[in-house]
């Protein structure tokens, strides 16, 4: 009789120390499994994709400055707003907030602008606005004509187009390689070439991301020839 009663707690109380042991297991194990999970993303996705290779530099160009513009050994944010800077306020805004405040401070991290010479009144008012946002040193706009904005273009060999006024919603990350960098396959399965500025979300989520990863390359790359060196 003493058995069977003994027996009856075990069955009652088995049911309880199973639960207790699985929640204290999911507890230990989670973390791990996160871990792992994205442990093995960053291996995966260390470096975003090269879509197009030796983007025409910007020698036809110069800054508001009257300075040289260049992308070689500069991580660049490039958008074309032609002869619509006006129009592009809210663009140049959104990437200024999400992009460019962040990240400005690295040292080799530029944004270009390409507009048409006609620009420059246009120019000015956008960089006093810029400058509420952050220090706009790194958000350069070149000049040059709507045949020079159209050869820059047309070497990233995307599947889109300027329109009439040699502008674009689209933005691109160049390396410091003149490299388009890109997704080869996006949620929708086709190749993201550029950003689209007039989209926050976009712009906020996939862009922010993805100059996340190249910086993170360069920063990783620097440090490993610092490594070298001090052997």
């Amino acid at each position: 009789m003493h058995s069977l009663f003994l027996g009856c707690t075990f069955a009652k109380n088995y049911p309880l120390k199973a639960k207790k042991y699985s929640v204290l297991a999911i507890l230990f194990l989670l973390p791990i499994t996160v871990y792992l999970f994205f442990a093995s993303g960053v291996n995966n996705f260390a470096k975003l994709p090269v879509l197009t290779q030796n983007v025409s530099e910007l020698s036809s160009f110069t800054a508001e400055d009257g300075t040289p513009v260049q992308f070689q050994d500069r991580i660049t944010v490039l958008g074309f707003f032609g002869k619509e800077v006006e129009n592009k306020k809210a663009h140049a805004f959104n990437l200024a907030h999400k992009i460019y405040k962040k990240n400005y401070q690295f040292e080799e991290f530029q944004f270009v602008i390409l507009v048409d010479t006609s620009q420059q009144e246009a120019v000015l008012n956008l960089k006093e606005k810029l400058n509420e946002i952050a220090n706009p040193v790194n958000y350069r706009f070149a000049f040059g004509t709507p045949e020079a904005i159209s050869e820059v273009f047309n070497s990233l060999q995307t599947n889109g187009n300027l329109n009439e006024n040699a502008a674009t919603n689209l933005v691109f990350i160049i390396d410091k390689e003149r490299n388009l960098r890109g997704r080869e396959a996006d949620d929708d399965a086709q190749i993201l070439y550029g950003f689209d500025a007039s989209n926050y979300a976009e712009i906020n989520n996939k862009m922010s991301d993805d100059i996340m990863v190249v910086l993170a390359e360069y920063r990783l790359a620097l440090k490993k020839y610092k490594t070298k060196r001090e052997i």
